[in-house]
């Protein structure tokens, strides 16, 4: 991988592909997000360039080595947990040698392998010379723009094995089915329910052990089996089994709980089997035990299971359906074609929804900082829009927008970084449910701005620009999530000013 000389042509110099970073790179971002790489995970970074993730991991205290061709051509191959295979395959001009670099990352990878190589976007490549299967650049490197789909089909068809997105370009290849199933499962899990705390009274001798007990059964949604559970042996002596105690903190606790527990479990295992038909599912014999025991428990069969989830991810493709659900939510701000979703409330979706955005990043994986969905009703889109300010910004502006067709696999991207007036947001807590910590923040700032008409006029504030011009006209400004009169704010000491009464 090193410069290539082309009769008639410039070298291409791979080497200069190797930009250098100050960050860690996107591939080993999205695996320390996913969970895939930790403390005690060992990592080899296949074609590292200057070594930039070896020693940004290294410096976390993760075991990370690496080889390349030019930077690095001295270190040995090694085996790893991991392999990282970063933008290699994209600046390979040679076919053979492309594949051949692919397997050669798989040989080394014992669990999984990232692989990640530049997309196609509106704009990019096509000021360059055309050669072979890609474009030689400016700056006499070889690039192949891969569709997103044509990247995950090159990887499985020289693999064999499911590339599973992670993000736009960037893709997992597990060793184990086991570990690949398990991994897909947690992606549509959501979190434990609240627990209600125990008697103290007439649970207090054995209050660690129950409390210890409860948490395990809240996690798993059914009670555990008893290699699943720490404390079985000291629950079945002084109990008489699992099943006992879980009646006895039931008759304290209530059922209600327990049976939205259940419910919440099944659903996220439905999402789970619905999505994971994309490729085909394994045999129930192939998935981790843990799974086999949720499904058992909660369906009563893999086959009934796999019927619930297929009647699910059907339903998922009827733009009917999914209007009907949009409407009905009980979270997110409904427009006309559209209902715009923060990503922490996509777990309060109902499972059709849940699973019409999880064919979504079935696709694309996850898009990096994007922190509103939007479902579209009758078109058969989702887009993933990035707010950097989101939390900070009254009205943050839109960055980036990332639209998938799910019918036809078209992907469109549009930038807004320089864009003078970008779209901006009204009414965040709209987009949030409303457990979430900034959801009476923005809901009080949202009153202030109705009550002074600043949000009368839908078709002017859109944009930055209209926004700050309707401000202006009312003769008011913003401090955080503040509404003040503009005649206050020049007051000296405005600081210790109220904010406009409600």
């Amino acid at each position: 991988m090193s410069t290539i000389i082309l009769a008639g042509m410039l070298p291409i110099a791979r080497h200069k592909t190797a930009i250098r970073r100050r960050d860690l790179s996107r591939p080993i971002k999205c695996a320390l997000r996913d969970g895939l790489i930790e403390p005690t995970t060992s990592v080899f970074d296949y074609g590292c360039g200057q070594g930039e993730d070896i020693d940004l991991l290294g410096s976390q205290g993760i075991a990370c080595e690496g080889w390349d061709p030019v930077f690095r051509p001295g270190n040995p191959l090694r085996e790893a947990e991991v392999v990282n295979l970063g933008y290699v395959v994209n600046v390979v001009e040679d076919p053979a040698e492309r594949t051949g670099t692919l397997r050669d990352a798989w040989r080394l990878c014992r669990r999984v392998l990232i692989v990640s190589a530049l997309v196609k976007v509106p704009g990019r490549g096509h000021s360059a010379v055309k050669f072979g299967d890609g474009v030689l650049t400016r700056r006499g490197t070889f690039q192949k723009f891969f569709e997103q789909g044509e990247l995950k089909a090159f990887i499985e068809s020289e693999l064999g094995a499911e590339a599973l997105p992670a993000e736009l370009g960037v893709f997992y290849v597990f060793k184990d089915a086991a570990a690949q199933q398990q991994f897909m499962a947690n992606r549509f899990r959501r979190t434990a329910a609240p627990r209600k705390r125990i008697s103290e009274i007439k649970f207090a001798e054995h209050r660690e052990v129950l409390e210890s007990f409860v948490a395990c059964v809240e996690a798993l949604g059914r009670l555990p089996a008893p290699d699943e559970f720490s404390g079985t042996v000291e629950i079945a002596a002084t109990f008489g089994s699992l099943k006992r105690a879980f009646a006895l903190v039931r008759r304290v606790t209530g059922s209600e709980e327990w049976e939205a527990a259940r419910q919440r479990r099944t659903e996220d295992l439905t999402v789970y089997l619905a999505l994971a038909r994309f490729k085909s599912r394994p045999p129930i014999s192939k998935l981790p035990l843990g799974l086999q025991r949720d499904i058992r428990a909660f369906f009563g069969t893999y086959t009934k299971g796999c019927r619930l989830s297929d009647e699910l991810l059907f339903r998922a493709g009827n733009a009917d359906a999914i209007d009907e659900a949009c409407r009905r939510s009980p979270v997110g701000k409904l427009l006309p074609n559209s209902l715009y979703v923060h990503r922490t409330a996509l777990e309060s979706l109902e499972p059709l929804l849940r699973a019409y955005e999880g064919c979504g990043r079935a696709y694309l994986g996850e898009i990096e900082g994007a922190n509103i969905v939007k479902l579209h009703r009758f078109s058969g889109k989702i887009s993933y829009l990035v707010y950097p300010d989101f939390e900070t910004d009254p009205h943050p502006a839109l960055l980036r927008s990332v639209k998938l067709s799910l019918r036809t696999r078209e992907i469109e991207c549009y930038e807004y970084a320089d864009n003078q007036n970008p779209p901006i947001l009204h009414r965040k807590e709209s987009f949030l449910h409303p457990e979430h910590p900034s959801y009476a923040k923005f809901s009080r700032l949202t009153r202030q701005e109705d009550k002074h008409g600043l949000l009368d006029e839908t078709t002017t504030i859109g944009t930055r620009a209209g926004w700050e011009a309707r401000l202006w006209e009312k003769a008011f400004v913003l401090r955080g999530h503040r509404l003040i009169s503009r005649r206050a704010a020049d007051t000296p000491d405005d600081q210790d000013l109220p904010p406009c009464e409600l």
